[in-house]
């Protein structure tokens, strides 16, 4: 009996021994547990199968926050590595007028690109599938619903303040520029896609920080024309891309003379693409311009979600995505509220 005993003792040593070794070497992998992140919580679910079928992923998350007594949504995708002690860059993809937030993860394929280079991403939903850019589409306070979301996520995601960033198309390109005057003590840097600023914004766009701004717009552009003038008939009015340009670049403060050039035209559709860069703004703001020759309102490198004939065509030498994403990640928002002598000696160097 002592021997069995002593035998069952070892056995019951090794046995943990083993475990013990196991839990070691599974260590650094539970540490990351890709998806803890973003499994629902109380306020979270997944998509629904209908919105499955318009464009969001199994993965992505919908969640709930009260703005000013109103409940606003948004999805959520947070990349499958992504840990709470790395903070990662927030990216808030804007759908179009008519649009919602379901519909942007497949379209733009950010929730992919997310998990390959490590950012967050958030598709918020409109109040009446229209943004408040100021052309009066919407009467929702927005700004105060990204305000708060962004205040959300910092909460409850490892989210790098120094680099949250806005993007969307349409009517949601045209918000992000107002997040852009509204927001820039927060907003680090604004794609829009299809869409250039509302003529009802410029007078009331005044941002506190330099913002590092990219447009993307199609030459051919039924909708919103590139030249200026009547959104889609009866949705208000556009400035030029020219004037939206110029209206960055003397916020900025960036050379006056582009880095200009025609990017390698492979696509057989007849489009092709320049491409337009102002750096050496105020802390190191830049403000890009891809011009698709023959493009019309759709995102390079994404589908044609209708007939051409309707929107124009969808230009494939690049991809907005990746374009906008590689743009972002040379972008974060400097610390000047928190020490403004850094930012005075970067904006006005010792002669």
């Amino acid at each position: 009996m002592t021997n069995l005993g002593q035998q069952d003792r070892k056995m019951s040593t090794s046995s943990a021994t083993r475990f013990l070794l196991f839990l070691f070497l599974l260590s650094p992998f539970l540490a990351r547990v890709p998806r803890a992140l973003a499994q629902p919580g109380p306020q979270a679910s997944h998509p629904s199968r209908r919105e499955r079928r318009k464009g969001a992923n199994a993965d992505d998350l919908k969640r709930e926050i009260k703005v000013g007594g109103t409940t606003r949504s948004y999805l959520l995708y947070v990349p499958r590595a992504q840990t709470r002690n790395h903070p990662a860059p927030l990216l808030l993809v804007f759908h179009g007028g008519g649009g919602h937030d379901y519909n942007m993860p497949r379209f733009t394929g950010f929730d992919r690109l997310a998990d390959s280079r490590r950012f967050i991403v958030a598709y918020p939903e409109s109040v009446n599938t229209h943004w408040n850019d100021t052309r009066a589409l919407s009467r929702a306070d927005d700004v105060a619903f990204v305000r708060a979301l962004i205040a959300d996520l910092e909460r409850s995601y490892p989210v790098d303040p120094a680099r949250v960033y806005a993007t969307g198309i349409s009517n949601g390109g045209f918000f992000s520029q107002r997040l852009a005057c509204d927001l820039s003590p927060q907003i680090a840097a604004v794609a829009s896609v299809a869409a250039t600023m509302p003529e009802t914004l410029v007078p009331v766009c005044h941002p506190s920080n330099p913002v590092s701004i990219l447009f993307v717009q199609g030459t051919n552009d039924p909708l919103v024309h590139i030249e200026g003038g009547n959104v889609a008939r009866t949705h208000g009015r556009n400035i030029s891309l020219a004037d939206a340009t110029q209206f960055w670049i003397d916020h900025n403060q960036t050379v006056k003379k582009p880095d200009s050039s025609d990017l390698p035209s492979h696509d057989s559709n007849g489009t092709s693409v320049h491409r337009d860069i102002y750096s050496g703004g105020k802390q190191d703001t830049e403000v890009v311009v891809y011009t698709i020759r023959g493009g019309g309102h759709t995102w390079p490198g994404g589908p044609q979600y209708f007939p051409a004939i309707l929107v124009g065509k969808t230009n494939h030498d690049i991809n907005a995505t990746e374009v906008i994403w590689d743009f972002f990640s040379h972008h974060a928002r400097q610390e000047c509220s928190l020490n403004p002598t850094v930012c005075d000696a970067m904006e006005h160097p010792a002669m």
